[in-house]
Order: structure tokens, then sequence, then C-alpha cells
């Protein structure tokens, strides 16, 4: 097998120094085929099988990378996304894109979440001769997992099956998870007329409705807490957030237009959409009775609820290896999107969460080893017995 690919410090280099930020903002939105250009040479190089898959219907050039060694089905995935989250310019004590070593720490934007991630995978996969693999190692590289998640969602789309077994190399200091909430974020706009504040009957008052609206959506948020409870979580219920809110232009005017943002979060076994509809449902009705427009506005389509089954064979293993039951995580990830696809995924990095979107981000280099390790050892079970 070839090992042309670079040695593992210089494609954390070359990756973090590659800039994949995504974002709803389209001004720091980028596309990320630099770092899928990178991949697919060191990949190929190895032997793997290439196929990138662009992304429609995206102001900014996105695309997926689905490497594969071997041959055969039910193999072994291990996925990452390719974008970061913007930085905060001027907080870091060094250049975000200059992979910087210090104190056993390695720096830099990516570094925890989760570019290096990926250059593990590849190190990892470096040993394996594919004539050796009874079932293929697939290296799936996708976009966007930071902001719109489209790359997962292409995949869905496309039913594309990939094997049985994934592990997605999320920041959790290599501790399995099987659990995480999903999330969702939703507007809520209100037309009422204005008028002068003297004679509120000149007027109709759309802050006074908000206010009737969000005790609305309080009420709902104490229904879903007494309906729903699981215990492993660290929040054990579902829990809804009031996040932004604007309306009127002046003190001596009615209000006729007010705006809110809230996000949900549901536990898994709650379905989105059907969340979506009673709470469109509630509001809707309040804002009709006293006599405002409503607008409801879907401000982020949302990561459903992630679970994957306790007895999987990817679980049962990365708890046997890492000695720690599967546990929870309160962040989403790309996994409920994978396990729509057939797939029965956990998720398992070396990094921290609570480095990640952070400045002076880092990867300790003392997880480098045991990470490799330990993906050599799935590869060992899931693709060459």
């Amino acid at each position: 097998m070839p090992h042309s690919a670079p040695p593992l410090m210089e494609m954390i280099t070359q990756l973090i120094a590659t800039p994949s930020i995504s974002s709803v903002n389209q001004t720091w939105d980028q596309s990320n085929l630099p770092i899928i250009e990178l991949l697919d040479s060191w990949l190929s190089a190895l032997g793997f099988s290439i196929e990138i898959q662009p992304i429609p219907d995206q102001k900014t050039d996105k695309a997926n990378l689905i490497a594969t060694l071997g041959q055969g089905s039910e193999g072994l995935i291990l996925a990452g996304h390719t974008d970061t989250v913007p930085f905060d310019q001027g907080q870091w004590r060094q250049d975000p894109f200059q992979l910087t070593e210090r104190e056993g720490k390695l720096y830099g934007l990516g570094t925890a979440d989760m570019k290096a991630f990926l250059v593990l995978a590849i190190e990892a996969a470096r040993s394996f001769n594919p004539s050796t693999l009874k079932h293929p190692l697939i290296l799936l590289a996708t976009a966007d997992e930071e902001s719109t998640t489209c790359g997962a969602r292409s995949l869905v789309n496309a039913g594309r099956y990939l094997g049985r077994h994934a592990l997605i190399g999320e920041p959790t200091g290599l501790r399995p998870i099987r659990q995480h909430k999903g999330v969702f974020i939703e507007g809520i706009q209100l037309r009422g007329h204005s008028g002068h504040s003297s004679n509120p009957a000149l007027g109709n008052n759309a802050l006074e409705g908000m206010h009737a609206v969000i005790s609305e959506l309080l009420a709902f948020r104490a229904d879903l807490e007494s309906r729903y409870h699981n215990p492993v979580f660290d929040v054990p219920s579902p829990t809804l957030n009031l996040g932004h809110i604007h309306g009127g232009d002046n003190p001596n005017r009615i209000c006729a237009e007010c705006e809110l943002h809230f996000d949900l979060r549901p536990l898994p076994g709650m379905d989105i959409q059907e969340l979506r509809q009673m709470l469109h449902s509630r509001v809707t009705q309040v804002a009709v009775s006293r006599g405002l427009t409503c607008k409801t506005m879907i401000l982020a389509e949302g990561i459903p609820p992630f679970e994957t089954p306790s007895t999987a064979a990817i679980i049962e293993a990365t708890e046997r290896l890492t000695g720690y039951p599967a546990g929870t995580a309160a962040f989403g990830t790309e996994g409920p999107f994978l396990n729509q696809l057939g797939m029965e995924t956990v998720i398992l990095g070396p990094g921290d969460i609570a480095q990640a979107h952070q400045p002076n981000e880092y990867l300790s280099l003392d997880r480098i080893k045991p990470t490799i390790d330990l993906l050599q050892r799935l590869i060992q079970q899931f693709c060459c017995h």
C-alpha cells in the first residue's frame, strides 16, 4: 500500500492553514472545497477510491467527500466535518490559521472541533492494506455542520447508505456518546396597528400581544417539562429559551410590530415537526384572538435528537476500548442524520467541547496516540474480522 500522504503534523498544519468557515452570515461563509481537495490528494495516495459529492443550491461552493478503502458492505465509517465556526478577531494569542505547539497543546482554529480528527483517521488507516479488509473502511468528510448541516442533509436526501457502523469524531474527550438533544430555532412576528399612545383605542399593540404569546410559550414549555423527562441528561427535560425580542420604534407610539426569536431543544423520542406544529397552532390562536396578524418563521431547520441503542456493536466496542459507558451530550451533531441512513453511530473524538468555538482553541498532544490506537482497533474489529 502506498504511503505518500504527508506526515501527520504536516497534514494537521495544512488543514488548519486552510480557512473553511461556515456561517449563515454570508460575510463569513466560505467554501470547503480547498479542504476537500487536500483530503482527496492524501487519501488517493493511500489507495482510497474517492467520491466528491457537490451540494446543490448553496451560495458558496460546498461538497462532501466519501473515501473508501476495500470492498464490500457493512464496514466502518469514520466521519468528520470540514468546516469551522468564525473566530474572534483580536482575542487569539496566535494566528488561528497557523498551527502552534505550546505547552503540550496544538493551537489553531479547528484543532479540537474537528479538523485534526480527520487527520488522525487518515493516520490510523495508513497501516491497513486493502487486501486485508473484509469490509470497507470509509472516511466521510462533510460540509457545513456548524451552520446549515447541508452536507449531512444532502446524504439523507440522496439516500446514501454507507455502512452500518459509524463514528463521528466530535470533541468528547475520548468518551463515547450515544444520545444528545435536538435543537431548532423559530421566529414569531406579530403585526398590529400603530397610533398615538395617548389613546390605546387608536391602535393594536403588537408588543402587548407578544407578551401574551410569551406567556403561551412558557405554558407550552411547562407542559413539555411535565410530560418528558430523561434522567441521563444533565438537564433532563426539554428546554425552550427566549433569546431575542424587538418591537416598536418610539415610546409615544403604539407598537405596530414585534418579533421574537427562540430555540427549543427536544429529547430523544420527540419529533421536531410535531413540536413545530403545536407551537405554531398555539401562538397563532393567541395572536388571532387579539386581532393581530401572526407570521411564524423557521430560522434554523434544526438537528433532530440523537440516540443509538446501547446494544449497537459500535457502542459496545467503544465502551470496551475506552473503559467508559456511553453517555450524553448537550451539543448537536450529524449523528441523527447518519442514523436516518441506517447506520449505528457513536460520537467520540479527541478534543474537548470546552475548547470548541473558543479563542485559542487547542488539542492536547497526549490525545493523539490514544485516538490513533483506538481507531486502529476499531478498523481491525469492523473491517478485518
